[in-house]
């Protein structure tokens, strides 16, 4: 089984924050808690601010937070810890 990879850069410039239009995409909101997720969308997403580490079934958990543009494949199933409250800009694809 392919091991399906979670694609993380920190601290991308605000030139491509700005080709991406980050500013134009919802925001997701979401305080501290433990949960259950399937990505059934590729997600492409970047911290405004929080901690969280997301746990893939089968892999190793993974820290991200605030300046971090991230990207979750479709088909991802994992655990979702927010250490402290998220703010996000996201996209699905």
């Amino acid at each position: 089984m392919t091991e399906i990879e979670i694609r993380c850069e920190h601290k991308p410039s605000p030139v491509k924050l700005e080709v991406l239009h980050v500013d134009h995409w919802p925001v997701w909101k979401k305080e501290v808690s433990r949960f259950p997720w399937r990505y059934e969308q590729t997600e492409t997403c970047y911290v405004l601010r929080g901690r969280f580490v997301v746990a893939p079934e089968g892999g190793e958990p993974r820290e991200f937070g605030r300046g971090d543009l991230i990207s979750f494949p479709a088909g991802l199933v994992c655990t979702w810890e927010i250490l402290e409250p998220v703010e996000k800009h996201y996209r699905l694809d």
